[in-house]
């Protein structure tokens, strides 16, 4: 590529559209990246606590239990859009940092065909056993028909969750995590409108809850993937990119299978921890499926700032100084344990009012039960946060095995104590799982950090 022309678009990209993470104090910089980032996943975690909180209030116990029942598959759904992502996202943000737009807009090309593709196949494997996963999952004959209902229509809207996750990841690799925010802040918000409009104005029930979802999260994915493709045609490059490569495909395979692997293996393994809630019964399935929502918000407000220290090492690497990785990582724990704090305070002494927003009162097991899970996991996210910071680091380097083996080991010892433990202490013993396979998963991050050097 011509130099002349790098140096122009290299000016007018940093101007209009990105943020390099290249340069400035490290602290200061992933601090401002990072910030609307958590602010976006917050808002997109309302999507589904709205869901739950709609269903709880204004269906009923049932109602929250199919919904909570469901977001277990759902998930799988996420682990492949949320792999599409971060490849994305790493490998963008490498060649933003190198200055190789033309590369860097193949990338995102190959990204959004292979996707859907990909988004296709799972549509189709999705429609055919979907049910048969949600008989497997010992889910009780009362919710069966919602839980099946609310994933048909959450199938449908397949294509909107990958297309919108991967213009999350480009506009963080190209250092604005601020759009993202915008467009989160304003669909999640509408969302909660439209649930209570579909299911108390309406009385559409737990489809009402299903297809406002959709609607709003339809809308917030055209809109930022046609903003997407107005940027990239902004940036000037010597020649045309390419439409698709499948060198780049390889290269973004490199990190989005393992991160899809990740995801995956974490939701099955959740799968099999539903199958022992449901077999303790409705009450206890409606207050685990309250409380972890809550929980869901912060690990994967965690694992959203873990990205953002992902996009940071990977522009650092490609733009040849790695020695600001130390710094970012050190900003980036400085950051999740300052975010911990009032939220650990809040699910300990005040955890009982935020499951009141799902529940009614008289639902004395499920509440009891959510108060339990919150009050044993929630003290151990100083711990999770740390690791998925790290995770970040190891990610954004490459070191996808290192990551998958910390992963792993979490995920296993999970299902496994899960499963021995509420034999001897019943559902108090398939929370307290959760902490060990997060302490010991946190220590295997943090070795394979230390053996990267940088």
């Amino acid at each position: 590529m011509d130099k002349t022309m790098d140096k122009t678009t290299d000016k007018n990209t940093d101007r209009t559209l990105n943020k390099d993470l290249t340069v400035g104090n490290p602290q200061t910089v992933l601090w401002k990246f990072c910030l609307p980032m958590f602010g976006s996943i917050i808002f997109q975690q309302l999507y589904n606590i709205a869901d739950s909180l709609v269903a709880g209030k204004f269906i009923g116990e049932n109602a929250l239990a199919a919904v909570g029942n469901s977001y277990n598959v759902t998930l799988i759904f996420i682990a492949f859009a949320f792999g599409c992502n971060i490849g994305c996202s790493v490998i963008v943000s490498q060649f933003f940092g190198a200055k190789d737009y033309c590369r860097m807009k193949t990338a995102v090309y190959t990204t959004l065909i292979s996707s859907a593709v990909l988004c296709a196949l799972l549509m189709l494997l999705g429609f055919l056993f979907c049910d048969p996963l949600l008989a497997q999952m010992k889910t009780q004959p009362e919710i069966m028909a919602d839980s099946a209902l609310y994933m048909d229509i959450y199938i449908l809207g397949l294509p909107f969750l990958f297309f919108y996750n991967i213009a999350t990841g480009i506009f963080s690799a190209l250092g604005d995590s601020r759009t993202p925010f915008y467009f989160l802040a304003a669909s999640s918000t509408s969302n909660i409108a439209v649930d209570i409009l579909f299911v108390k104005c309406f009385s559409m029930g737990i489809a009402g809850v299903a297809w406002a979802t959709f609607l709003c999260q339809g809308i917030s994915c055209i809109l930022s993937i046609v903003l997407i493709l107005k940027r990239l045609a902004d940036i000037q490059t010597s020649k045309k990119a390419a439409l698709f490569s499948s060198v780049l495909l390889r290269k973004l395979a490199v990190i989005a299978i393992p991160s899809i692997l990740q995801q995956s293996f974490i939701s099955v393994g959740n799968i099999f921890i539903q199958s022992v809630i449901n077999s303790f019964g409705i009450s206890v399935t409606a207050g685990y499926s309250a409380a972890v929502k809550l929980n869901n918000l912060v690990i994967t407000s965690f694992t959203t700032l873990g990205n953002g220290v992902s996009n940071f090492t990977a522009q650092n690497i490609g733009a040849g100084i790695p020695a600001r990785v130390k710094s970012g990582l050190r900003a980036g724990l400085k950051l999740v344990w300052c975010i911990s704090v009032p939220i650990v305070l809040l699910y300990v002494c005040f955890g009982q009012y935020l499951l009141l927003l799902f529940m009614d009162s008289t639902s004395a097991e499920a509440l009891r039960t959510g108060k339990q899970f919150l009050w044993i996991l929630s003290p151990f996210y100083f711990v999770v946060s740390a690791k998925l910071v790290t995770d970040g680091v190891l990610r954004g380097a490459g070191a996808m095995k290192a990551f998958m083996a910390a992963t792993f080991t979490d995920l296993i010892l999970r299902v496994v104590l899960a499963f021995s433990f509420s034999r001897v202490f019943g559902s108090i013993g398939i929370w307290c799982a959760w902490p060990i396979g997060w302490t010991i998963a946190t220590g295997m991050s943090a070795s394979f950090y230390r053996r990267m050097n940088y």
